[in-house]
Parts: C-alpha cells; sequence; structure tokens
C-alpha cells in the first residue's frame, strides 16, 4: 500500500486515542461522538466536496445490498438457535419491534455523524487522497474501524469482553466495517451503510444484548451464537463481504 500522509496518521491517531481516552475515563457511551469534531476538522482542512464525502443518495439497489446484509447475518444466527433446540415461542416480538425500530432509526442517524461520517466519509477519501485505490481504502479503513473498538471492549464497562474473545470480536469489527466500507464504495454514498449499520445495531442489540446487557433471545454461547463476538458471525459476514468484493471487482471491470 501507499505511504499514508502525516495527515492521515494524525487522523487515525486522534480517532483511536480521543476514543481511549473517553471509554477510560467512564464516559464510553459519549466516546463516538468524539468522531463528531474530527469530520468538520478535516472537512476544513481539505475541502472535498459533498459528492467526494458520500453524501449522497444511493440507488436502491444499494440499499437493498445495505439491508440485505445485517439480515443475512441475524436470520442466519436466529435459524442457528432454533436449530440448536433454543425455544422462541415465550419470545415478546412485539417489544423486539419496538426496540429495533428505536435503535435502528438512533443509529442510521447517530452513525452518519460519527462512525460512517468518520470511517466511510473522513478516512475512506483521506485513504484516497494519499493514493489508496478504493479496494485499499476499504481495507485500511476496515483495519483502523477495528482498532478503534479495541478500547471500547477493554477499557468500558458497558463493552467489556473476555480476552478469550476479544480476537473474534476485532476480526467481526473488522469484517463488519469492510461490509460497510465495500457497500460504500458501490453505492459512493455514507447514507447507504449508516442504513446498514442502523438496521445491524437495532437487530444485534435488540436480539442478542449490547456489552453486558442481555438482549431478549438467550444466547448461552456467545462465542458461537453472537453477531458481534461469536465464531458463526465471522463466517456469514466473511461470505457477505466476499460477494460484495466480487460485486465491486466485476463494477470495476
Amino acid at each position: 500500500m501507499p505511504k499514508l500522509s502525516r495527515s492521515s496518521l494524525a487522523l487515525v491517531a486522534m480517532a483511536i486515542v480521543s476514543t481511549a481516552v473517553m471509554d477510560a475515563v467512564g464516559l464510553s457511551m459519549f466516546s463516538a461522538f468524539t468522531l463528531m469534531v474530527l469530520i468538520p476538522l478535516y472537512w476544513l482542512l481539505t475541502r472535498h466536496t459533498w459528492k467526494a464525502w458520500g453524501l449522497c443518495f444511493g440507488r436502491p439497489i444499494d440499499y437493498g445490498l445495505a439491508v440485505l446484509y445485517p439480515t443475512f447475518v441475524m436470520g442466519s444466527l436466529v435459524l442457528a438457535l432454533i436449530a440448536g433446540g433454543a425455544d422462541l415461542s415465550a419470545t415478546d416480538w412485539s417489544a423486539a419491534a419496538r426496540g429495533f425500530a428505536i435503535m435502528a432509526a438512533a443509529t442510521v442517524i447517530g452513525s452518519l455523524i460519527t462512525e460512517e461520517g468518520f470511517f466511510r466519509g473522513s478516512l475512506f477519501i483521506a485513504a484516497q487522497g494519499d493514493g489508496y485505490s478504493v479496494r485499499q481504502s476499504v481495507v485500511f479503513s476496515s483495519l483502523v474501524f477495528s482498532a478503534w473498538h479495541i478500547s471500547w471492549a477493554t477499557l468500558s464497562e458497558e463493552g467489556r469482553v473476555a480476552l478469550s474473545i476479544l480476537p473474534v470480536y476485532l476480526i467481526n469489527a473488522a469484517l463488519l466495517g469492510a461490509a460497510w466500507g465495500l457497500i460504500r464504495a458501490l453505492s459512493g454514498s455514507v447514507l447507504v451503510p449508516s442504513v446498514s449499520h442502523g438496521i445491524w445495531n437495532g437487530a444485534a442489540y435488540t436480539l442478542f444484548g449490547f456489552g453486558s446487557e442481555g438482549g431478549l433471545l438467550a444466547v448461552d454461547n456467545a462465542l458461537w451464537l453472537d453477531p458481534e463476538r461469536g465464531l458463526l458471525a465471522v463466517v456469514l459476514s466473511g461470505l457477505y463481504v466476499a460477494w460484495l468484493w466480487r460485486r465491486l471487482n466485476q463494477t470495476a471491470a
């Protein structure tokens, strides 16, 4: 990969360090909002156009890809639970629908001005400005996205995971970043992956839980069946990322 510029390295360092400080002092619920400062700061320094930033609407097919990703992963995990003998008859699906709608809507807006706006916006175009190809920008932003989650998983009370699961969690984070980066590359929009991010959080946190809080579904084996800490999710997200990568190659051909 081409060498990163000092401004790009500073952007990465500020994102990771500022978030880690927030997580370390007990403000992890607000740590993502440090990215809200970096997004306009980078824009003021570079003056990229709105379109280059990805602030545009994608095509209907792009939103289809965005919705299909969390649907494929969450649906497969629920089917795996049922196949494993889980009894979902007592699940309050109306509460699940309400929780999903609230979380999804909040995440679409919140991620657009934080995680998606930064990783699939600022960092994506910063990498391309340093000579990275679209594919290299996807890989780079995904790895940084995963590294950015380390402090959440190790320093925060809400999101702390066991050290034995941490590698799986970070791989899942990288695959999430890759999926949303590829959706951004295919659509040219940061709004489209924000929608996917919203549906993902809405389904994952309502059904499977958020950090130390459990979800509506009883998942006894997080190492296998959790959407962000489980091995099955690695396989499912990996398959979807591979499919999106192929679509990107076909589009570029």
